[in-house]
């Protein structure tokens, strides 16, 4: 290798660094000096040329876009045999795309220091970008080409093919893990639900690049798209990445429908042995979907209960008053088709029991009594108080609104939000606790070797 390649090499190196640098100590910056109140916040519907919705909030102090967007249609659109399939897709998502291999498109995302990243979950499909605004138009094009034209090269596809059967492998022998796929398999047997969203060994086997693409054919279209942008752009300049970047994929998705489903096996427990040290136990029963009446109030109520860490019911008795494990807690899952209350708590394998004996003790308390005037009290100024630490920088301000508005809200709940908090009574704790604390109903499966406890159902 020549003194000149050399040196233009380490010339690239230095300049990725003080890109990388620059970004770090305007995030930095950002931190400081973007806190402001989320009601505050101005929250623009921008509607492109071609038709393309988004939510904007415009930030010129800092030289920084924030986008996040969602398509409808996560794990739970894995065809059956092919378990794991999104998860895959999301991990191939900057592996080449266009005329640029894995190798070619990656390195043109490090010259331009743009961060790009796609993850699952049950119902959605997410996608983040960051990047500088002097770099936007070359970073929006890195994103066009991944969601229009991406390679899914057999070398890549591959590769990543690898690492997907190793973190499973690796999950396989990680109790939590192993506990909440059961629990999930359990609650909605036969259902997209229940299956494990990274898939099996034989089932990631089984994928080819030819699936990958026929899945974002079907799943990437602006029907099915939600997007926010935060930061340094306007709502004309928008507009038009809106139409450039997306408006290229098709017009309707193409979802396998995912029907309602209540949970089943109420009441059961479920024993896996595995020779651990620690048993480690999930527990929870049907919830409260996101739009539900009594959301706020279970919300509250599930702070109160096992949401609020060290401050929670639930870790004041199992671990505070009696020693029993480091940690407890709980929280409230909605989904598209079906909504949740889910737990855990992980202690050695011979007070396992006692544990969750504990836990359903304070379950039927509480759905009993409710919790004092104090503790909501207590609830609603950490609530509230908090929520504006959801808002401080650009990329946690695109990442709530987003959520919002997979969920179906609009512009004004970040304002109200807080009042809504604020107005739940004892009256609405009781109601919503009565609906989904039941400790009898309560469903656990517990991974390890629990002493005194037998399996039930």
């Amino acid at each position: 290798m020549s003194f000149t390649h050399l040196a233009g090499l380490a010339t690239r190196a230095i300049a990725r660094f003080e890109i990388v640098l620059s970004v770090a100590v305007l995030v930095l910056f950002l931190v400081v000096a973007f806190i402001r109140p989320a009601h505050a916040m101005d929250i623009k519907t921008v509607k492109s040329p071609g038709g393309i919705e988004a939510w904007l909030v415009e930030e010129h102090s800092v030289p920084l876009i924030a986008m996040r967007f969602a398509f409808g249609g996560g794990s739970s659109q894995d065809p059956d045999g092919k378990e794991g399939l999104v998860n895959f897709i999301t991990a191939m998502m900057d592996e080449g795309a266009g005329d640029l291999t894995s190798e070619a498109y990656q390195e043109a995302q490090e010259d331009i220091a743009m961060r790009m990243s796609f993850e699952d979950g049950r119902d959605t499909l997410y996608g983040n970008l960051e990047t500088l605004s002097v770099n936007r138009d070359q970073a929006m094009r890195l994103l066009k080409l991944a969601l229009t034209k991406p390679r899914f090269d057999a070398d890549a596809t591959e590769r990543i093919r690898g690492q997907l059967k190793a973190n499973i492998a690796y999950a396989e022998r990680d109790p939590d893990r192993v506990a909440s796929d059961a629990w999930f398999a359990a609650a909605f047997p036969g259902h997209p639900y229940g299956k494990r969203p990274t898939g099996t060994v034989d089932s990631i086997a089984r994928i080819t690049p030819a699936d990958l693409e026929q899945f974002r054919q079907r799943t990437f279209a602006r029907d099915n798209l939600k997007i926010v942008v935060v930061g340094d752009i306007d709502a004309a300049t928008l507009g038009k990445v809106l139409d450039d970047v997306f408006g290229d994929l098709p017009a309707k998705a193409r979802l396998t429908p995912v029907p309602e489903i209540a949970l089943k096996n109420a009441g059961r427990v479920e024993i896996l042995p595995m020779d651990v040290p620690q048993s480690v136990a999930v527990f929870g029963g049907a919830g409260l979907k996101r739009k539900d009446p009594d959301f706020m109030a279970g919300f509250v109520l599930n702070h109160i209960l096992g949401g609020g860490g060290f401050s929670s019911k639930l870790m004041e008795e199992v671990r505070e008053k009696r020693g029993l494990a480091y940690s407890v807690y709980s929280y409230l899952s909605p989904l598209d088709r079906s909504a949740v209350y889910f737990g855990s708590v992980a202690t050695k394998n011979e007070s396992i029991k006692e544990s969750l004996d504990v836990i359903r003790g304070e379950l039927a308390r509480i759905a009993k009594d409710g919790p004092s005037p104090e503790d909501l009290d207590n609830a609603k100024k950490y609530l509230t108080g908090s929520y504006a630490l959801r808002f401080d920088t650009n990329s946690k301000i695109a990442t709530q609104l987003l959520g919002l508005l997979v969920e179906g809200f609009g512009v004004d709940y970040v304002k109200t939000r807080n009042a809504q908090v604020e107005a739940v009574t004892l009256a609405d704790i009781r109601r919503a606790a009565s609906r989904f604390l039941d400790p009898e109903a309560l469903m656990v499966t517990v991974v390890g070797k629990p002493q005194g406890l037998a399996p039930k159902g």
